[in-house]
């Protein structure tokens, strides 16, 4: 009897261990995907997805970029309008689907190949420090060419005017590039119409636009956001940015 009433407890001590293990397990599980479910939901609220019936606004990149020029063009045109509506895709391209580095050495993951990018309404043509490889890499040139074909505007920030210039694209329309570097890319491409970088920000000519780059490239930016809107957003978006905070800045 004694024996009996030994296994008995023996029995039920196994059975509650056993249930108080179940039920951590569920309860870890639980948790689980309650933090899985948090981090999507987190994701989630900031996707804009690709929406076919939406301008598509096309961001070039490539190992060595400025990331400040990309991050230019996404900063506007990202911004929905003072209703939160969606206005434009904005989609970073690239050779391939390998994460670029910036020349600040920050990794981009690209949205599009050349291979597989949708039809662009603009493309936005950023710099590197170095764009020696750029302007030799026939893909990327190639790339620009067959896009000019089907945008309604092209716009170059800073030494992007170089790989504007080796595609032939805008071969008769103004231009402009870095501060200080009017002259060689006038002399490297004769047939564009290379403005006095010392004097001149920003340059429009028909479907292409140009800035000097860096944060003049907000401004290429704003002038096509006003173009394909109206100036009541672009004053939406300026005041999202907090621009008149740095109109007013004080040193």
């Amino acid at each position: 009897m004694k024996r009996n009433k030994i296994i008995a407890a023996m029995v039920l001590v196994t059975i509650v261990i056993g249930c108080n293990n179940e039920r951590s397990k569920n309860n870890a599980k639980v948790e689980e995907v309650n933090q899985i479910t948090s981090q999507s939901d987190t994701l989630t609220k900031h996707l804009k997805p690709f929406k076919s019936d939406l301008p598509t606004i096309g961001l070039l990149m490539f190992n060595g970029v400025l990331q400040g020029e990309v991050i230019a063009t996404s900063d506007v045109f990202g911004k929905p309008d003072k209703n939160g509506k969606q206005l434009f895709n904005v989609i970073a391209i690239a050779e391939t689907q390998s994460p670029i580095t910036t020349e600040e050495g920050m990794h981009f993951v690209p949205d599009y190949t050349f291979e597989n990018c949708p039809k662009l309404t603009a493309l936005f043509v950023p710099s590197a420090y170095d764009m020696y490889a750029q302007v030799h890499n026939s893909k990327i040139v190639d790339f620009i060419k067959e896009k000019n074909a089907e945008t309604n505007y092209i716009v170059s920030n800073c030494a992007g005017a170089q790989l504007i210039g080796k595609s032939g694209i805008a071969d008769g329309h103004k231009i402009v590039t870095w501060i200080g570097g009017g002259e060689q890319l006038q002399k490297d491409f004769p047939n564009l119409k290379v403005q006095n970088d010392s004097l001149v920000t920003f340059v429009e000519d028909g479907k292409f636009s140009s800035s000097n780059g860096n944060l003049a490239s907000y401004i290429s930016a704003l002038h096509l956001l006003e173009k394909m809107t109206s100036l009541e957003h672009r004053k939406f978006v300026e005041g999202y940015l907090y621009l008149d905070r740095l109109r007013n800045w004080e040193h």
